[in-house]
C-alpha cells in the first residue's frame, strides 16, 4: 500500500493520468460517435460508390478552381465543410461550373455534361470532405405540406430587404443583387437557407426552423400564381419602376396635354 502511494505522489504521476483519461476520451468517441464521414456522404447521395464516382468529377471539373482536395486557390474558395447542399444548389442552378468572375456568379442554364446523377456525385465527394448542411428530402421542401400565410409573415420578416415582397429580387452593394426566386425550385431556396450563398445570410434551424422554412417556400411558389388586379405588373420590382412610369407616363402625359392645349388656344387666337 505505501509502495502504491508512493508511486501516486511521484512527478510522473499526474501526467500518466491525463495520457490515460486523453486515451480514453478517444476510445468513448470513436466508439460512440456517428459512423465515418463517407458514410455521411452516402447518406446525402444514396449511394456509396458515389463519393469515388465524385472525386474523379470533381478532378476533371473542378480542381483547377478549387484546387486538391477541394481546400481553395485563389481563383475559388474552400469547399471543406460547405456540404452537399452547397453543392446541389450551385451547380443545380447553373451556378457552378462558373465561367465569369464577378462580384455575383449569376444563374445560367446547365452546361451539357452536368445532369442529377453527377451532381449527386460531387455532392457526395464534397460531404465526405468535412460534413456540412445535406441535400434536404422531398418532405422537407413539399409546398403543400407548408403555410403561405404564415411563411408571408416570415419572408417579409426576414428576406423583403433584399428578394422583394413577391421574391422579384434586387440591387445590393458593390455589384450584388439579390436574385429572382421565380426560376427558384423548392429544393435550391431551401439549400439557398441553410447554406447562404454569397451575399445571402444563413437561416439555420436554431434561426427558423424546418417547418417555417417549408411555409416560406409554400408562399414564394404561391405568390407566382398571383394575377395583378392593379394592371399591368411591372416586374413587381416595386417602387422603383412604379416611381419611373409615373415620372415618364404620368409627368410626361402632363406635360404633352398642356402642349397641346397651348397649341389650341394659339391656333383659337389666329
Amino acid at each position: 500500500m505505501t509502495r502504491i502511494t508512493a508511486r501516486r505522489r511521484h512527478p510522473l504521476a499526474r501526467y500518466a493520468v491525463l495520457l490515460f483519461a486523453l486515451a480514453l476520451l478517444g476510445v468513448g468517441y470513436a466508439a460512440f460517435s456517428p459512423k465515418s464521414q463517407s458514410a455521411d456522404a452516402a447518406i446525402a447521395s444514396g449511394k456509396v460508390d458515389d463519393v469515388k464516382a465524385g472525386e474523379e468529377l470533381f478532378k476533371s471539373h473542378c480542381l483547377t478552381c478549387h484546387g486538391p482536395e477541394a481546400r481553395g486557390t485563389a481563383d475559388g474558395p474552400t469547399l471543406v465543410g460547405v456540404g452537399a447542399a452547397a453543392v446541389d444548389f450551385q451547380m443545380s442552378s447553373g451556378r457552378m461550373p462558373a465561367t465569369t468572375v464577378g462580384a455575383q456568379v449569376p444563374r445560367k442554364p446547365l452546361p451539357a455534361w452536368v445532369t442529377q446523377e453527377k451532381i449527386d456525385q460531387i455532392a457526395a465527394y464534397v460531404q465526405s470532405l468535412g460534413g456540412g448542411p445535406t441535400v434536404p428530402s422531398k418532405d422537407q421542401v413539399d409546398p403543400a405540406k407548408g403555410d403561405p400565410a404564415k411563411g408571408g409573415e416570415l419572408f417579409r420578416a426576414n428576406c423583403i430587404s433584399c428578394h422583394n415582397w413577391a421574391g422579384a429580387g434586387g440591387a445590393l452593394t458593390q455589384g450584388k443583387y439579390a436574385p429572382n426566386l421565380n426560376s427558384s425550385s423548392p429544393a435550391q431556396i431551401y439549400e439557398a437557407m441553410i447554406t447562404g450563398p454569397q451575399a445571402m445570410p444563413v437561416f439555420n434551424d436554431s434561426t427558423i426552423t424546418p417547418q417555417q422554412k417549408r411555409d416560406m417556400i409554400a408562399y414564394i411558389v404561391s405568390v407566382r400564381g398571383q394575377t395583378d388586379p392593379g394592371g399591368f405588373g411591372l416586374g413587381r420590382i416595386g417602387p422603383v419602376t412604379e416611381g419611373l412610369v409615373a415620372w415618364i407616363v404620368g409627368i410626361g402625359g402632363l406635360v404633352l396635354a398642356a402642349i397641346w392645349i397651348t397649341a389650341k388656344r394659339r391656333q383659337a387666337n389666329d
